[in-house]
């Protein structure tokens, strides 16, 4: 299938064929729904802690004799049953990471990328690089080409330092390199738009 090259005065320079077993990839909510969660939950710190009798300070003496007081019998004032005694069953540190196959990462992302495709919402461009890091001058940029506004990821390379500059003071804009392009960063924004040297690479990596 083939696909309009843009640049950034939004002037059509060409196309680019796009493999069909990468763009126009079936639809799998449930697989991109697998991923997406492995991928968060690699996110999550997993730091949360609280204090077992062991750990909180104090309670080492026996808060009385064992008979003869008419009250129940305790060994520490840090019990659970205690006020500022320890949690009982309190989450500890964890690690949230969720094992997920390549095959399955690939097969997601084809599927987020094609529907992105078919909703028109996937833009090619000759090149991604710009002049300035200024962010007023790229919003311009954006505007000539229809998408100012937007959500949008921009997928290049991680050199590509003035894009970079000008992109992460805006919460609306994001970028991502094209070897570590994931499916939750392509969900999570309105168009996607390539570079066509990185469209290359995600193609490659895709197709291997």
């Amino acid at each position: 299938m083939k696909v309009e090259v843009r640049n950034w005065q939004n002037e059509v320079v060409g196309e680019v064929d796009l493999p069909e077993e990468v763009f126009a990839y079936p639809r799998r909510p449930h697989l991109i729904w697998e991923v997406v969660k492995a991928h968060l939950a690699g996110l999550r710190r997993g730091t949360h802690a609280t204090k077992t009798r062991s750990l909180v300070s104090g309670g080492g003496k026996k808060p009385w004799k064992q008979k003869g007081t008419g009250r129940s019998r305790h060994g520490s004032t840090r019990s659970p049953l205690w006020r500022h005694g320890a949690t009982t069953f309190g989450p500890q540190p964890r690690d949230y990471a969720a094992k997920v196959n390549v095959k399955a990462k690939k097969g997601a992302l084809k599927s987020a990328l094609s529907d992105r495709l078919r909703q028109g919402q996937l833009v090619v461009m000759e090149s991604l690089e710009v002049d300035s890091h200024r962010t007023r001058e790229l919003l311009a940029r954006l505007s000539g080409l229809g998408l100012a506004g937007n959500k949008v990821l921009f997928v290049d390379s991680h050199d590509n330092l003035n894009l970079l500059l000008a992109s992460r003071n805006r919460p609306e804009l994001a970028t991502a390199d094209a070897l570590h392009l994931n499916v939750y960063e392509v969900l999570n924004h309105a168009t996607v738009v390539f570079s066509r040297r990185a469209l290359a690479q995600v193609v490659e990596v895709l197709q291997s």
